[in-house]
């Protein structure tokens, strides 16, 4: 996969933390990157990876694995060359963040539950974990009570509340430490209360 990557906020090279911002479906990095000015990650390297075709896999996060391969595969690697390139530079993944929107949230939520550990936090405007089901086998680690924030409407058109729920309890039960809001109503979209809800639970360390 061709991933262009955007950064922004404090060079690599140069920063003790790191946030990856995953967009969602026919978005793109620099969509992302604008919620970063929201967010207290003034001190961060902020690294955006933008999907081929603006589109990390073409169906429903709900569909067959299989239906969204090979494009999920090399979405979930293309996260993992950024995670690598961060380490690279020196940051410990407990000093890595990850946050996404919709089909972002997904990937950020898959990735980051297939590689349980110690990270700096996980911010999940509207996602679950993907697949028809899921499937526990797939997942490993501990997350060492890393704080994870998912937010979501009730309805939401596109991510079921019960995927959500089925999410929490996985995440709970390998060890995260997970704060889930449910909005009434609040439609596809990001909200100011979870906006708030990030700072203060992700991005408020010194």
């Amino acid at each position: 996969m061709n991933t262009n990557i955007l950064t922004d906020g404090i060079p690599l090279n140069e920063a003790k933390k790191a946030l990856i911002l995953i967009h969602g479906r026919g978005a793109g990095a620099h969509d992302i990157l604008s919620i970063a000015r929201h967010l207290n990650v003034q001190d961060f390297a902020l690294i955006a990876p933008e999907a081929e075709n603006r589109t990390w896999y073409p169906y429903s996060f709900l569909a067959p694995l299989d239906q969204n391969e090979p494009s999920f595969s090399k979405s979930l690697e293309a996260i993992h060359q950024v995670v690598v390139a961060i380490q690279q530079n020196g940051i410990e993944k407990e000093n890595i963040y990850f946050l996404g929107f919709s089909q972002g949230a997904c990937l950020a939520l898959e990735f980051t539950t297939r590689n349980a550990a110690k990270y700096g936090g996980v911010v999940a405007f509207t996602g679950g974990l993907i697949g028809d089901q899921v499937y526990e086998n797939h997942y490993s680690g501990n997350f060492e009570n890393t704080p994870v924030f998912i937010g979501t409407s009730d309805p939401d058109f596109h991510v079921p509340v019960e995927r959500v729920n089925d999410t929490e309890a996985l995440m709970l039960k390998m060890g995260a430490d997970v704060t889930k809001k449910i909005y009434p109503n609040m439609g596809h979209t990001i909200s100011q209360d979870e906006i708030n809800c990030a700072n203060a639970l992700i991005f408020n360390k010194k």
